[in-house]
Order: structure tokens, then sequence, then C-alpha cells
């Protein structure tokens, strides 16, 4: 029975890729293999156990190990929770009692609202004229 495995091997050069080759080339039930230097990844097919194939490719002195794939995942929290840039453009901040009802006219934003606590102290007029 055919079956394929697929390796994570740690190669950095042709040399690398050409020492596992040779070691997969001389292995038994071996129908086909594809080695990928750039992503370090090598695929064997053929009537062949996985162990033995990480043994074999083990031998040509790389870091060896199954190739893992990593499912992304969302968890529940992610999905509901908008960012928080995102949660603070929604939420306008208002004074306790103070109502908000801005009138924005098609296609214009509506301005940021600031809490009491959080706008900037008035100007005097002596403050707002520099002195010459």
């Amino acid at each position: 029975m055919s079956q394929t495995v697929v390796l994570k091997v740690r190669m950095s050069c042709q040399g690398c890729a050409g020492a596992v080759n040779r070691v997969l080339e001389k292995m038994e039930g071996v129908e086909s293999y594809d080695i990928d230097l750039k992503e370090q990844k090598v695929t064997v097919t053929g009537s062949v156990q996985p162990d033995a194939v990480l043994q074999t490719v083990s031998k040509s002195g790389k870091k060896t190990s199954f190739w893992e794939e990593a499912a992304p995942t969302v968890t529940a929290v992610e999905a509901e929770v908008p960012p928080p840039a995102a949660a603070e453009a929604q939420t306008p901040v208002v004074a306790a009692g103070e109502a908000h009802d801005p009138v924005v006219a098609a296609g214009e934003t509506p301005a940021p609202v600031v809490a009491a606590s959080e706008a900037p102290a008035p100007v005097s007029a002596e403050e707002a004229v520099p002195a010459s």
C-alpha cells in the first residue's frame, strides 16, 4: 500500500538537499520523492513506514521531524471582540447627563466626542495672545 510521508528537514544549501537525495535513493519502497529546499520540506511517496522514512532521512545528518501543518484557529473571543482601535472609534464618550445627538451630512465623518474630563482646559484671552 502506497502512502505519503512529509518531513521538515533543515537544509541550508544544495549540498544538504543532495545528502537527503542520496539516502532516499537507497531506501527500499520509495516510489517518488520531492525535496523543497526553500520550504525545507521533503515529501516521500511509496510503500514505506513514516518512522522508517524519518530514520533514513536523519542518516543524512540533517535535523529531521514530521511536517506539522499549523491550521489557523479562531477562538470565540477573537471572533466577537473588535480590535481596540475599532472599539474606540465606535464608542463616543460623553459626560454623565450630557446628550449626544450629532447631525452629520451624508459622506461626512462625525467629529470625535471626548469626555468632559479629557477635554482641554479653556484658554483665557491673555493666554491665547502671545506677549510681545
